[in-house]
């Protein structure tokens, strides 16, 4: 059977409006929602902004939490998925164009000290995926959901998840390779 949920008790306790167990809540929970957001949008502010109403949301519907419906965890992966494709749609339809699969290469000061060569190519090449295989390549190796977790998050069942994440990185590899060879 599925093991209990680690954030049921804290979920109670922001239900119940307890400062304490909001800070206790973001500080575990922000930097993985953050990165994903950020994996999935490929622009800090964004991601920040979707990190932020992810949170409000949490708050706002915390008291009416039901646990054993979904893990906590797999909720928040789906709202932050949800909230991100809702921004990329809107980026779109601002644009009139498809949202660029490669990320801006003018990042900031202290992203361009932390990442790497490999990291950038990795991410190109992430980006560079149809939208949920990106996301499921996402959600199992960078946030470290189970197959099953990720499987909800997607609304999918776990032998679909399996196809995406197979041809993820089958497509992956190909881009990498690609790259490869025109850095020679």
């Amino acid at each position: 059977m599925n093991e209990p949920d680690p954030d049921v008790q804290l979920i109670g306790r922001v239900g119940r409006g307890e400062p304490a167990a909001a800070r206790l809540l973001v500080a575990a929970k922000l930097p993985r929602m953050l990165g994903l957001a950020t994996r999935v949008l490929q622009n800090t502010a964004d991601a920040e902004e979707v990190a932020q109403e992810a949170f409000i949301r949490i708050w706002r519907h915390a008291g009416a939490w039901q646990p054993g419906r979904a893990r906590f965890d797999t909720w928040l992966h789906t709202v932050v998925l949800n909230l991100c494709r809702d921004r990329l749609r809107r980026r779109r339809e601002m644009t009139g164009d498809a949202v660029p699969d490669v990320a801006d290469q003018a990042a900031d000061a202290e992203a361009v000290l932390i990442e790497t060569e490999r990291g950038r190519a990795v991410a190109d090449a992430i980006a560079a995926l149809p939208e949920r295989q990106r996301e499921a390549i996402l959600l199992i190796h960078y946030q470290d959901l189970s197959g099953q977790d990720a499987a909800s998050a997607l609304d999918i069942s776990v032998e679909a998840l399996e196809s995406l994440l197979a041809r993820g990185r089958r497509a992956l590899r190909a881009k990498l390779a690609q790259m490869q060879e025109t850095d020679v």
